[in-house]
C-alpha cells in the first residue's frame, strides 16, 4: 500500500506526517508492507528540507524529517497512491480538482483517523513553536489510529 500526505507547501504538516508514519510503521512491523510519502500542492518550496521548526519539534519527539524534500502533488499521483489524505479542507479542495477524471483513488482529510472534533490539521507557519508541537500531537494521533486501521498495533 502507498500513501500520499498533502498540505500547501510539504514543510510542515505533510513531511511531519510522512516521518512520523514511517515510524510508527515500522514499529508495528508494517514497513515493507506500507510506503509513505509527501507533497504540497503549491509549488513554492519544490527541493527543500522542511522548515526548520518543524525538524526541531520533530527532533524533539523522536523524529528524523531532514532528509526529506518538499515536492508538489501531481496528477499522476493519483495513479501511484491508494490513499491521499489531505492535511485541511483548502487542500482537500485542491486534490479534488487535481484529480484526473474517472480516477477512483481514496482521498480524504487526514484528521478523520482520530475521529476527535477538529477536521484540519492548522498550519503552524506563521506562528510560534506551540503551533508545531499541537502539529505534532494531532499528527501522532492520525498516525496511530491509521496504523491501527491498517492492521498494525498503535
Amino acid at each position: 500500500m502507498r500513501i500520499l500526505f498533502v498540505c500547501l507547501g510539504n514543510i510542515c504538516r505533510s513531511p511531519t506526517a510522512e516521518g512520523v508514519m514511517r515510524q510508527k510503521l515500522a514499529k508495528a512491523g508494517l514497513g515493507q508492507r506500507v510506503q509513505v510519502a509527501s507533497a504540497g500542492t503549491g509549488d513554492w518550496h519544490v527541493g527543500k528540507a522542511p522548515d526548520t521548526r518543524t525538524q526541531v519539534a520533530a527532533r524533539q519527539r523522536g523524529y528524523e524529517l531532514a532528509g526529506q524534500r518538499a515536492q508538489q502533488v501531481k496528477a499522476a499521483d493519483f495513479d501511484h497512491y491508494d490513499l491521499i489524505l489531505a492535511m485541511d479542507h483548502a487542500n482537500l479542495a485542491q486534490l479534488e480538482r487535481l484529480r484526473p477524471t474517472a480516477n477512483q483513488t481514496p482521498v480524504a482529510l487526514f484528521l478523520r483517523y482520530t475521529g476527535g472534533p477538529v477536521d484540519d490539521v492548522p498550519d503552524p507557519y506563521y506562528g510560534g513553536s506551540q503551533g508545531f508541537e499541537q502539529v505534532l500531537a494531532l499528527i501522532e494521533a492520525g498516525c496511530d489510529q491509521l496504523v491501527a486501521e491498517l492492521g498494525g498495533q498503535p
